[in-house]
């Protein structure tokens, strides 16, 4: 209404009577029409900050100018400091000529501010229907028949809910559902921190996050903390297989402090921000809420709210990945609790008890842990194919249908040998638990029933250091003994965990004078090494496999899961020194040998045949 009486009363700037239109050049029509617009924006925003900060904003917030001619166009960020987002009006300095030019440049400006604005008014939505999922339980919540998890109620939430804030649900996309409540022991201003920052959250969340990073902070915070926090980010999230692919998604997460010591950080899909243009999957409101507690510990309330293409998981993972297993609240919070065991840990001024093999100086635990993570990063990469390297993708006659084989050249990386690397993965389903399969992999005692390297016989552990209560996590060295006295013996580094999500066995051979140096304190990140290893997780159905089988543990196995699992076997090896050389169809057939040996002699040492 205010555009359409600025075009209808133009007004003399000299004494504010009414103008005849002949007096008004264009551009000072135009002029007024902009301004008119900023001050309707204006209201708008201000109204907006103020259910963000929960009191009033005036939009007389900075001093404005008499006139109307001598606003600046560039300025609907007239939102005090402290909230964050944007600078006070820009003014235009008295006597300076206006130019069409000045209008156009900044009518970019204005659409970005109105972009911004219409961010935190989703981000603003995306939290009330956060905290409606995190806090109500019944109707909206009611308890499965298998297991006792949580299932969303559909009919209640489209009741309880607003509409959609991103739209319509994709044809032929499926929901999932999910969330999962559990104490961990962080206090909630450092994990607000962790999630806000993207290279930390990839660090908490190592085996989830393949990669991510932030786009752009709209806002910091208010009065120097994460409260009102909003950054655009992308990141790519995945399940240990080459039979799921990566899932990128691009979007807002915002950051709110509810009460004393009561935050909440909410994620959401924003499928403009140049990504896929036909993304498989969409985050709806997800996130956690935090609350402090008094013994030091936080209690997490974690929901996810997906809606993905199923069509492109392979049928062996698509029960894992429909019950919330795979990418859902329950693997988030397992994999919180077991890293932030593993942090109050190493922080403590004593060692376990069990570190006691061979002497290790404080220097050299930190060396050898951070060696250890970045080898289980890498193996991550080399299975799914996240961008931490370039990887080519093989399609070849003699490999089998479920492996997957990539190359790459290393070069000018210290922590890896030079020439061509070759991955191969896949994933077979087992008739056993999850904990049976882990604890027959990580037992060096049992290594020669399925490894090459172990040169037939048993391995000793030379040192061992805890990352858990659970003995399962912690980063261990192995030394395969030599068959005859002409060969020499060698050392493996090999890291394991296990959390009520599934496990992981991650190993690779060592130099026997870098490992010693890092053992010492030295510096890890010349040790060169190529990762090996097995991703374990439950099969999602509860009881017996996806496929077929009657689901029997005949080894009396328990533990993670009631039916089979879903082992990913992965191998990184140099096939050639040389980084020009070309790779031969040879070298192909023997990492894919390999790995169906390796996979066989699992399935003949854990009774699975037939």
């Amino acid at each position: 209404m205010s555009i359409r009486e600025a075009m209808r009363n133009p007004m003399c700037t000299n004494c504010g009577g009414p103008a005849l239109i002949g007096e008004i050049s264009l551009e000072e029509q135009h002029l007024r029409i902009e301004n008119a617009r900023l001050k309707d924006e204006l209201e708008r925003v201000c109204s907006l900050a103020g259910k963000f900060m929960g009191r009033p904003v005036s939009s007389m917030g900075h001093p404005m100018p008499n006139s109307s001619l001598e606003l600046g166009v560039g300025g609907i960020n007239v939102i005090s400091s402290d909230f964050g987002i944007s600078s006070p009006i820009h003014m235009l300095p008295p006597h300076k000529s206006i130019t069409m030019s000045n209008v156009a440049t900044n009518n970019n400006n204005n659409e970005r501010s109105f972009e911004r604005s219409m961010y935190l008014e989703l981000a603003l939505a995306a939290m009330d229907e956060l905290v409606k999922l995190a806090q109500t339980d019944e109707p909206l919540w009611i308890r499965g028949f298998e297991g006792g998890k949580e299932i969303l109620n559909p009919d209640e939430f489209s009741r309880t809910c607003a509409p959609c804030i991103i739209g319509m649900k994709p044809n032929g996309f499926v929901t999932e559902a999910s969330r999962e409540t559990g104490m961990v022991i962080i206090n909630g201003l450092a994990l607000v921190e962790t999630l806000m920052d993207s290279n930390k959250w990839a660090e908490m969340f190592p085996c989830i996050v393949a990669r991510t990073s932030t786009t752009e902070v709209i806002s910091s915070g208010m009065g120097g903390t994460r409260n009102g926090a909003l950054h655009l980010m992308n990141a790519a999230l995945q399940v240990l297989s080459p039979l799921v692919p990566v899932r990128e998604v691009n979007f807002l997460r915002f950051c709110k402090q509810h009460a004393e010591g009561v935050w909440a950080v909410v994620d959401l899909s924003i499928e403009s921000l140049g990504g896929s243009p036909f993304p498989t999957c969409r985050r709806l409101p997800s996130g956690c809420v935090v609350q402090d507690m008094p013994n030091g510990y936080s209690k997490v309330t974690w929901v996810e709210h997906i809606e993905y293409d199923e069509s492109v998981i392979h049928q062996l993972y698509r029960p894992l990945i429909s019950s919330g297993m795979g990418f859902g609240a329950h693997r988030w919070i397992a994999t919180l609790q077991r890293q932030c065991e593993c942090l109050a840990i190493l922080m403590s001024s004593t060692s376990p008890a069990t570190d006691h093999h061979t002497a290790i100086t404080a220097g050299g635990r930190r060396s050898m842990l951070k060696l250890a993570q970045r080898m289980t990063n890498n193996f991550c990469a080399g299975v799914c194919a996240s961008s931490v390297h370039k990887w080519n993708k093989l399609r070849t006659e003699n490999v089998d249908d479920d492996v997957q084989v990539m190359t790459r050249k290393s070069v000018d990386d210290p922590g890896e040998p030079p020439g061509i690397v070759l991955s191969a993965a896949t994933s077979v389903w087992l008739p056993v638990t999850p904990q049976r399969v882990f604890d027959f992999l990580r037992d060096e005692r049992l290594r020669s029933e399925w490894d090459i390297l172990s040169n037939g016989g048993p391995m000793q552990e030379m040192a061992h250091i805890a990352k858990g209560q659970d003995h399962g996590n912690c980063v261990s060295l192995l030394r395969a003994g030599a068959v005859n006295s002409s060969q020499s013996s060698m050392l493996i580094l090999q890291e394991t965990c296990i959390d009520a999500a599934g496990a992981l066995v991650v190993y690779a051979p060592v130099d026997i004078p870098a490992m010693h140096l890092v053992m010492n304190g030295g510096d890890s990140a010349y040790v060169a090494l190529l990762p090996s290893g097995f991703s374990i997780m439950p099969d999602g159905t509860g009881a017996g496999g996806p496929v077929s089988g009657d689901g029997s543990d005949g080894n009396g196995g328990s533990g993670h899961g009631g039916g089979g699992s879903l082992l990913t076997v992965g191998f990184q090896i140099l096939v050639n020194s040389l980084p020009t050389a070309k790779l031969t169809v040879e070298s192909v057939e023997t990492v894919n040998n390999l790995i169906s040996c390796t996979v066989q002699k699992i399935r003949a040492a854990l009774h699975c045949d037939n």
